[in-house]
């Protein structure tokens, strides 16, 4: 019996050292992947021929005052879009609830900040990641992206665009130093797992729904006026 119980419990060490390892790499990988991918707003200007800036949603603490993370990530869109990265900026986050809206309160900001409201689509249903990238291939008809997020997120937002298909590199958005490093770290080495999975089954997402073609009007993807 006591033999048994420690061949169980070294198995139950070797497999639980194994698949840490395997995860360290999954990680390791995506990151190696993306690095090549991820340039600098001047340069993203400098090609210039993105079909659109997509700026990844995150924290609203009310309709009209974004976390300090969404801002940057909307401020650094903007910047890239007037630098004439792309045509049109695609803002895409949660709005799955009524009472919660990422994206209106990203679109509300950028129109303060001087952006055509026609240049400006929004994906509603961006409820993670995966799904932002999804959309913006098969709502959008999007083909070759800038992905505007902060550093620690964006290795994991241009492996998954390019493993559905899309032309994508990356700005990262990170100005300022923000009070959930450790958290951000934790979760993100966790999603990126999730992600690597996610890519290889290519479930669909949670809505589609029908296109709304980036060179279209962009007032198709409003659910009010601007």
């Amino acid at each position: 019996m006591k033999k048994m119980l420690i061949k169980i419990f070294l198995f139950s060490l070797i497999f639980g050292l194994v698949s840490f390892v395997a995860l360290i790499g999954i990680n390791r990988y995506m990151i190696a992947s993306a690095r090549e991918y991820i340039i600098s707003t001047e340069q993203a200007a400098e090609n210039g021929d993105y079909d659109c800036v997509l700026v990844l949603g995150a924290r609203v603490h009310s309709p009209t005052r974004l976390s300090h993370m969404l801002e940057d990530r909307v401020l650094f869109g903007i910047d890239a879009y007037k630098q004439g990265a792309a045509p049109c900026l695609l803002l895409s986050g949660d709005h799955g609830q009524k009472e919660y809206d990422e994206v209106n309160a990203m679109k509300t900001y950028c129109v303060e900040q001087g952006v055509d409201p026609d240049t400006i689509f929004l994906d509603h249903a961006g409820f993670n990641t995966y799904e932002s990238m999804y959309r913006a291939k098969e709502v959008f008809g999007a083909e070759r992206i800038l992905i505007v997020t902060q550093e620690y997120h964006l290795s994991r937002a241009i492996y998954i665009a390019r493993a559905l298909g899309l032309d994508a590199q990356g700005v990262a958005s990170d100005p300022r130093v923000y009070g959930t490093k450790v958290y951000d770290t934790v979760r993100e080495f966790l999603a990126r797992i999730k992600a690597f999975g996610y890519c290889i089954i290519k479930p669909p997402p949670t809505y589609l729904g029908e296109a709304i073609p980036l060179n279209g009007s962009a007032r198709a993807s409003d659910d009010r006026e601007y």
